[in-house]
């Protein structure tokens, strides 16, 4: 008698086994307080604890094997249906990391508050599987015919049947299929048991992913555009119920590092991605432009302590910064930056060669400051050229402040003037400049608002009425670092700064929305 399969009767058992799963997850974290605190170095505990989802088996069960002696950290592993784990850890609300076959169920964490950060490991896509001496099933419309025994992922509980449910059903071919699934075939809750199935002769033909093929010797791909279509992203998300997020992120970047983790996944038949150098605690370098200081010092100092990383960061004027990096690309390239975040889109178009296509994050206006009370009376740009007056600019060759002023003052066509009369100083920063002013060796100095509001008490504010008159403030990472994702990870906790550069003066930009 063959084999039925209703979606409905797995529905309802699913169900009663997720309430038993639960509790037995409660029942084993509750024995998880005995954990030992992170060591000195931060970022090492006694266990971690992964839900994993199980096509991942083969490649996790060795990396953990690997970290384990390496660290001296157990790795625990929980093995099911992703949308089943997903469920799982809804429940519990306990664990470190879940490791997901499709993003699209790390994408549903997110945005549930159970995952933060997230990393790439792999590409799969679902291909229908047969035996080897099997020459009769050559198509998706083969997997309708009643003479068809066909198991699939149930697509409520594993990735690849969920994945595979939206291709058929795309492309026309879900009803059919699911009609003789229902009549003819069985649902399976992880990819491995419709590949047992597969290979063991108790049904015909199967969907799984193309890297879990790679398991079994006797089984072969049967290739359809209708599922060439439809690839998927394996992602380990970092988990916000986790009691020891350092070492979890720890151990999420040697799963992805390419010279670790990567390289099992890839000899057991996944396409990876292009990983990370692995690093025991990676050191970033930052070039950022002055102005940015006051908003990324706390952000840096927080993705320091939560990643277990050190960050050389180094602030200085933007064309002293690119001057630098053009030095040390014509020696060996060690200390170019990671990462850049420039006080102007100028400087970051200067070595654009060297980077990946900024983010805009935050602009600042650029105006004019004058001693307390205004003694000469200045409203406007073209006042600073009048006969007397003493201004303070920046270097242009050294800082964005001098580019863009003299822009501003070009645009004015006083710059020329300006230069022979009235500019009496040029500094390498838009900070160093307002001593200037208040020590009252100079009337006027043209300067960053970020850098000017907190000194309203010793001096005068103008604005200036001009389109040129801001500093658009772009964030971008080297196309030749080891540690880009890392990188990446930075900034999206710089994105996630917005009331850090508000409070700093700037009004923020990313994603085309303007703060106030």
């Amino acid at each position: 008698m063959r084999r039925k399969a209703s979606t409905n009767l797995f529905a309802i058992l699913a169900l009663g086994s997720l309430v038993l799963i639960g509790v037995l997850g409660l029942l084993l974290f509750s024995g998880s307080e005995n954990r030992s605190s992170l060591t000195a170095d931060g970022d090492r505990v006694e266990s971690l604890f992964i839900y994993c989802a199980a096509g991942m088996r083969y490649p996790m069960e060795k990396v953990s094997k690997a970290y384990e002696e390496e660290f001296g950290t157990r790795i625990q592993l929980q093995y099911g249906g992703s949308n089943t784990l997903l469920s799982q850890l809804e429940v519990s609300q306990t664990g470190d990391l879940y490791l997901a076959a499709d993003e699209s169920y790390i994408r549903q964490a997110r945005d549930s508050g159970l995952v933060a950060e997230s990393l790439n490991l792999a590409l799969m896509k679902p291909t229908i599987v047969v035996r080897e001496e099997n020459t009769t099933i050559t198509s998706i419309e083969s997997l309708a015919s009643a003479d068809v025994r066909v198991a699939l992922g149930n697509p409520d509980a594993a990735a690849v049947g969920k994945k595979t449910r939206r291709l058929l059903t795309r492309s026309g071919h879900w009803d059919a299929i699911e009609k003789n699934v229902t009549e003819n075939g069985v649902y399976k809750p992880t990819v491995n048991d419709v590949a047992g199935d597969i290979d063991i002769g108790s049904v015909d033909a199967g969907v799984i992913w193309d890297s879990t093929l790679n398991q079994f010797d006797e089984l072969k791909a049967i290739s359809t555009p209708e599922l060439d279509a439809g690839e998927a992203m394996v992602q380990i998300g970092v988990l916000n119920s986790s009691r020891n997020v350092t070492a979890a992120l720890h151990f999420a970047r040697y799963v992805a590092a390419h010279d670790k983790g990567l390289l099992v996944f890839r000899q057991t038949g996944f396409r990876v991605v292009d990983g990370d150098l692995w690093a025991d605690q990676p050191e970033l370098t930052f070039f950022a432009g002055a102005v940015n200081r006051l908003a990324l010092e706390p952000v840096i100092k927080e993705f320091e302590r939560r990643e277990g990383v050190s960050i050389k960061t180094v602030y200085n004027g933007c064309g002293i910064l690119t001057s630098q990096m053009r030095g040390i690309l014509e020696t060996d390239g060690n200390g170019f930056p990671d990462t850049y975040m420039a006080c102007d889109t100028y400087y970051l178009n200067t070595v654009k060669e060297f980077f990946e296509p900024g983010t805009t994050v935050s602009e600042t206006d650029i105006v004019i400051c004058v001693q307390k009370g205004n003694p000469k009376q200045i409203t406007s740009l073209q006042d600073l050229a009048r006969e007397g007056v003493r201004v303070a600019v920046g270097e242009p060759q050294e800082c964005t402040i001098g580019v863009l002023t003299r822009r501003l003052l070009q645009e004015a066509e006083i710059y020329e003037v300006m230069l022979d009369q009235n500019i009496k100083t040029q500094t390498p920063s838009s900070a160093m400049l307002l001593p200037s002013v208040i020590t009252r060796s100079s009337d006027a100095v043209v300067v960053y608002y970020t850098d000017a509001r907190n000194n309203l008490d010793k001096l005068d504010i103008i604005t200036i009425d001009s389109p040129l008159a801001r500093a658009i403030q772009p964030f971008s990472v080297s196309l030749q670092s080891d540690f880009k994702h890392l990188s990446h990870r930075l900034f999206d906790m710089v994105s996630r700064s917005r009331d850090k550069f508000e409070s700093a003066g700037f009004r923020w930009k990313l994603g085309g929305q303007s703060g106030s």
